[in-house]
């Protein structure tokens, strides 16, 4: 009897053992299941590092919606049958929850689509480095449209937005240079948009360049250089008028006959382009000359003999 009570001691003992045993191999594994799920996580998103650049703007959502009600409503009211919350879904489907370094353009493919809009001929206007001057003279003079006087760059403009991987999927502190990784979330929506914006370009279109700037005016790296002149179609482009502008009182580094103009010029030819460049445009300069009225560069007229 005493043998017998030993055995099931022992039964008992072992069988506790196992279940021990067992619990904590169940217990080891799913710390390991955690870990590797969480080290995965991590590895596919780099924006765990700091990035360089401004993080996405706070309250987005809001900003992209109030500034697409405002477009279609206030200021193109024939725009009125977009859909301002489908614009919104589209763009936030486009990069939440993702790497920000590898951002395609088939994510960004119904936005355009959903946002897009016709540009009427002979109103469209690049530019490159003179942000400020451009879009102060669109303002003043409807008759020319760039890229953020188009739905799209209006409810993009000087805004910023990146994913991350991990909840909330979006990336408030810091997002990705173009010097970082290409395939960021602005840099894939920018060209993508500028592209489009080429290609619907029609008639007489306007490039204002900057004639102050010591590397030249035109640069192939640029939007413009790189995507905007490749995507104009000479079937449906006449002309191509440069404006290049130089600062009031500022540097006089280039004219139309530059260097980099020509090298621009050149490129335009070799695509069956007609190209006017004229030096100053005195539509533009007037409108420099409204916070330098004394400088001698804005005198309206000589004297004649």
């Amino acid at each position: 009897m005493p043998l017998q009570q030993g055995s099931a001691r022992m039964r008992q003992r072992t069988v506790l053992l196992v279940g021990i045993a067992v619990l904590l191999a169940a217990l080891v594994l799913a710390v390991v299941l955690a870990s590797l799920l969480t080290h995965g996580r991590h590895e596919g998103s780099p924006q765990m590092l700091k990035w360089k650049d401004r993080g996405t703007t706070r309250n987005l959502q809001e900003v992209i919606l109030g500034r697409c009600y405002n477009y279609i409503t206030a200021q193109h009211p024939e725009l009125g049958d977009k859909d301002c919350l489908k614009i919104w879904e589209s763009l936030k489907d486009a990069f939440i929850y993702k790497n920000p370094c590898n951002i395609t353009p088939e994510d960004y493919q119904p936005l355009m689509e959903l946002a897009s809009h016709p540009i009427p001929c002979n109103k469209s206007l690049f530019w490159s480095k003179t942000g400020d001057l451009v879009h102060r003279y669109t303002k003043s003079n409807h008759n020319f449209l760039t890229l953020e006087d188009t739905l799209l760059g209006y409810m993009a403009d000087r805004i910023s937005w990146c994913g991350d991987p991990s909840a909330p999927g979006i990336n408030y502190e810091s997002c990705p240079k173009r010097s970082e990784c290409e395939s960021n979330p602005g840099s894939v929506f920018w060209k993508m948009a500028s592209k489009m914006f080429a290609e619907a370009a029609c008639g007489v279109v306007q490039v204002m360049l900057n004639g102050s700037v010591e590397a030249g005016a035109f640069r192939s790296s640029s939007i413009f250089g790189s995507i905007e002149i490749f995507n104009l179609d000479p079937d449906k482009v006449s002309e191509v008028h440069i404006w290049l502008m130089q600062d009031i009182g500022g540097p006089q580094s280039e004219s139309c006959s530059g260097h980099s103009i020509q090298r621009l010029i050149s490129i335009l030819e070799e695509r069956n382009f007609k190209i006017i460049c004229e030096d100053n445009y005195r539509p533009v300069q007037l409108l420099q000359c409204v916070q330098n009225p004394d400088h001698t560069d804005c005198r309206l007229c000589t004297n004649s003999t």
